[in-house]
């Protein structure tokens, strides 16, 4: 997990000025001059050493803020979580014009707002990590802590550039510390150098890193050899390497340190943020690091923004508890209660229509009109009829902008899911037994007791699995890079959008020209994802108009 509270980040922040020495804004570049003195006093005990490595996890925080309010960092819950409103799970309640939505509908350009966030920060923390390696040698430390601190530095940028490769593909690759001349000059390293470079440097940290069962409490947000591996696992897996991913998903395994928890709902809201299924996350702090996510997700009658809706499309990719498919035409489907009869995680992770939420009725239908979280295309509340659950803690009663649950960034269920990919895609063989250690060892937990899968015919399993991956890892940021990788998007993100069905509604939205949905579905958008040009992302044209080579 990543700590990001701020007391330990300040003699950090005094020093590692290379965060100014990204690429990514010429003014800064000239204005952050080094401090000799900082440096050459700095460098003199483990204490120090700690503070500035502690600064390379931490996310940025606005000025005069104690929380994070916005997607600085691919692990902010708001650079992560938000990704999803590119993908067909959920929607930004801002609207089509949203800088998320664009990632996907067709009308991405290199001004989108958002590709200057994430490219900038990203430097920016590549930067600080570059300026620790070449500095951290200075300090009078054992040489196993010195390899230790080494390596969570290596994992810090290796994850960075796993972003920019999957991401942009084609991106600087930078490994020291620039002048301001150098850094207005870099030219694009191809997507294979940075998928090389991000495989040798998890490798190598893993080997350095502890592993996860020999984290100390006191530890607790810091990387380990399973953090590594599973990063790795990541960018094998995306870059069809698949027997290479079994062998790193096995050491995972194999380790025996991780497990699923029986709580599922417990891993997002905050009440079980120490489970062995947690790998690595954002750990936030109320009043010392905390984040603004309940503000922006909680329904508008408990006091939130909800800019997150989750899509139709999500809804309907959850089974009935005996697990045979959704249909709107199957008499188990009931319209006023729409996770009645249907697989738990949906009720764990969507608000429909009539639930409670803090023991407050949520009321979305279209034609209650008294109801402050109606669906329309006007109020602060759903676009879709859905609200979010998951990652909400029903249980807080604080300021809404100061929420210090955690975001998992990996757990042990996207391993399991992940290996049984790998061993799909590589042609081994698919036993029973390997169905149960993976996809129904996911599925058995107790909260949420679904049916075995038992297909074995790769097309079926294909199937089932990328359905699984849906439904278990649902809005925490990986499906649009899972339409991305499996070579989907193209066809997934296309065409028109619905929200939650409302049968006789009066205010129902149809889509302009178009006719009522035969569910009555809320028509929420059309996406026109463009093959060939939408797979990558283009580069900031503000970084391009600094430095052409990167045009």
């Amino acid at each position: 997990m990543i700590h990001i509270a701020y007391k330990p980040i300040k003699l950090a922040l005094c020093i590692l000025f290379a965060s100014s020495l990204s690429i990514s804004c010429k003014k800064q570049l000239e204005t952050n001059p080094l401090d000799k003195f900082a440096n050459e006093t700095f460098w003199t005990s483990e204490t120090n050493a700690r503070s500035a490595l502690t600064g390379l996890y931490k996310a940025e925080i606005q000025m005069n803020s104690l929380a994070e309010f916005s997607p600085t960092d691919w692990w902010s819950y708001n650079g992560l979580l938000y990704l999803e409103f590119a993908s067909d799970n959920a929607y930004d309640r801002r609207g089509d014009n949203s800088v998320f939505n664009k990632l996907s509908d067709g009308t991405l350009t290199n001004n989108n707002g958002n590709l200057d966030a994430y490219w900038m920060y990203t430097y920016k923390k590549i930067a600080r990590v570059n300026y620790f390696l070449e500095n951290i040698d200075k300090t009078p430390i054992s040489a196993e802590l010195l390899a230790r601190f080494k390596a969570e530095a290596r994992f810090i940028r290796a994850c960075q550039y796993f972003y920019l490769s999957q991401y942009w593909g084609d991106a600087p690759l930078v490994t020291k510390t620039l002048t301001p001349n150098e850094a207005n000059q870099v030219s694009k390293a191809k997507k294979q150098e940075l998928v090389t470079f991000v495989e040798r440097e998890l490798q190598e940290a893993a080997n350095d890193l502890p592993s996860y069962g020999k984290l100390t409490t006191a530890e607790r947000g810091r990387a380990s050899k399973q953090a590594a591996l599973a990063f790795l696992g990541r960018i094998q897996l995306a870059e069809k390497s698949y027997a290479d991913a079994i062998k790193s998903y096995e050491q995972i395994i194999n380790a025996n340190e991780n497990s699923i928890d029986p709580n599922y709902s417990g891993l997002f809201n905050g009440t079980n943020e120490t489970s062995k299924e947690i790998i690595f996350a954002t750990q936030y702090l109320v009043d010392l690091a905390g984040n603004g996510m309940f503000q922006h997700n909680f329904p508008a009658v408990a006091g939130g923004w909800h800019l997150h809706c989750p899509l139709g499309s999500l809804v309907e990719s959850y089974g009935f508890t005996d697990g045979t498919a959704f249909s709107y035409d199957d008499a188990r489907y009931n319209a006023q209660d729409i996770s009645k009869n249907r697989d738990p995680r949906l009720a764990f992770t969507v608000i429909t229509n009539g639930d409670r939420f803090k023991n407050l009725k949520y009321t979305s239908h279209p034609d209650s009109t008294l109801s402050i979280d109606q669906l329309t295309t006007t109020k602060q509340a759903t676009r879709t009829g859905y609200g979010l659950r998951k990652f909400n803690d029903e249980g807080f009663s604080g300021n809404l902008q100061n929420s210090g649950a955690d975001v998992p960034i990996v757990r042990y269920a996207e391993v399991l899911l992940s290996y049984l990919e790998a061993k799909l895609e590589n042609g081994d063989p698919i036993t029973s037994e390997l169905l149960d250690k993976t996809i129904n060892a996911v599925r058995k937990r107790s909260s949420v007791n679904m049916p075995a899968i038992n297909v074995q015919s790769s097309t079926a399993l294909r199937s089932a699995l990328r359905n699984e991956r849906r439904v278990e890892l649902a809005l925490e940021g990986l499906r649009y890079w899972d339409l991305l990788r499996w070579g989907i998007a193209k066809d997934v993100l296309k065409g028109d959008f619905y929200g939650a069905p409302f049968p006789n509604a009066k205010n129902l939205r149809i889509k302009s020209g178009g006719s009522k949905d035969p569910y009555s579905r809320w028509y929420v958008t059309s996406k026109s994802f463009r093959a060939g040009q939408d797979e990558h992302w283009p580069i900031p044209q503000n970084e391009v108009n600094i430095n052409p080579n990167l045009k």
